[in-house]
């Protein structure tokens, strides 16, 4: 019986000879002289002579099953490799490496064009730059790596995220990452380990005594910025309190959610504007909360009551003290920390999207 890995290699080389044979004036032939995944040629996967507008090419193959930034590197050499003790073709083609993969990831393939290295993934992308030909076709990645990636977006694994943007310039063992993430050790190192294949972290040290740096914040919270549409929002409760502008009633928040022992953290525009002024005036506060009897007892002290329109006052469900990792008292104020309000304000209406930008400027710095 076959392997499973190289049934799933020969799953892809066929269906990358599908795609090829589908594009207008190409021609792409298995050389069956290799069986895939048992080639003569150890150093490559498969081999295949493509013809495209008369021009003629073989392609050596090489499969991976997932591929990040960090394997890149690793690919480049085993190609350049194989570029060093090729013999010429007999037939006097031109012979090119390239990559087939059940899922590259945009940063793999952005290193991958950089280098002008081809490559094709299951989700029907392909680049093939040859002397005299190029095809290019971009598609949206596998859903097998969407739902890798945007599962690291959320729930307990986003805290570990959190933890590192928010303390971006410290060095990190796994078990003190776990402890101030309010996540479990096994948690902490999934993120790590995923983290590293996206080459975003710099790593020292061995064994127990291993520590990690988050090397690119910025790229990291691009990429949390790309999630938020496929994550979906917490719950909300909308209410209005009577007889309060936003400002008066952020203080009254403050001061009834004290005396009720309420975690609580405000965010979006109310939270933005106490970090770094952009709007003249603010109309609704919205404000992160740990449910439960103090929390209702504190929303009925304030007189709110629930509405579908008009309010000045959102509630956002926390489940968790997790949810409120970061938060800051800004003048007797609990405010939710400037990466979860720049996060909030992208979901967010009107203007919120430009305050976002103006606080990850001037408060967030990266």
């Amino acid at each position: 019986m076959m392997p499973e890995s190289l049934t799933t290699e020969r799953q892809l080389i066929e269906q990358f000879l599908d795609t090829l044979r589908a594009l207008p004036d190409v021609h792409a032939e298995l050389d069956h002289r290799e069986p895939v995944g048992l080639a003569s040629d150890s150093r490559h996967d498969a081999r295949i002579d493509l013809r495209v507008a008369g021009k003629s090419f073989i392609l050596l193959i090489e499969a991976k099953k997932a591929v990040y930034p960090r394997d890149v590197r690793q690919v480049l050499w085993q190609f350049r490799e194989i570029s060093h003790n090729r013999t010429k073709e007999q037939s006097g083609d031109e012979a090119l490496s390239l990559l087939v993969a059940e899922s590259i990831s945009p940063g793999a393939k952005e290193l991958l064009r950089d280098e002008r290295v081809g490559y094709y993934d299951s989700g029907g992308s392909l680049y093939l730059p040859a002397p005299g030909a190029f095809l290019y076709i971009d598609k949206p990645p596998p859903k097998t790596l969407s739902k890798s990636v945007r599962s690291l977006f959320s729930g307990r694994r986003a805290q570990v995220l959190h933890t590192l943007l928010m303390r971006h310039q410290d060095w990190f063992g796994g078990k003190e990452l776990a402890e101030q993430a309010l996540v479990s050790p096994a948690t902490a190192s999934q993120v790590l380990t995923e983290l590293e294949r996206f080459d975003w972290l710099v790593s020292r040290g061995q064994g127990p005594s291993k520590e990690r740096h988050l090397r690119e914040p910025a790229a990291l919270l691009d990429a949390w910025v790309k999630q938020l549409a496929s994550i979906r929002p917490p719950a909300l409760r909308r209410y209005y309190v009577p007889s309060m502008k936003a400002d008066t009633l952020l203080e009254h928040i403050g001061q009834v959610f004290a005396t009720h022992e309420v975690g609580y953290a405000i965010s979006h525009e109310a939270a933005a504007q106490r970090y770094a002024p952009f709007l003249s005036s603010v109309s609704q506060v919205r404000c992160r909360v740990l449910v439960g009897t103090a929390a209702d007892a504190a929303i009925g002290e304030l007189g709110a009551r629930v509405v579908n329109e008009g309010a000045n006052l959102a509630i956002i469900e926390a489940k968790s003290p997790g949810e409120l990792l970061f938060r800051e008292r800004v003048g007797g104020i609990w405010l939710a920390s400037p990466i979860q309000v720049y996060l909030d304000l992208l979901r967010g209406e009107g203007r919120a999207k430009e305050m976002a930008e103006h606080l990850r400027k001037e408060r967030i710095g990266f």
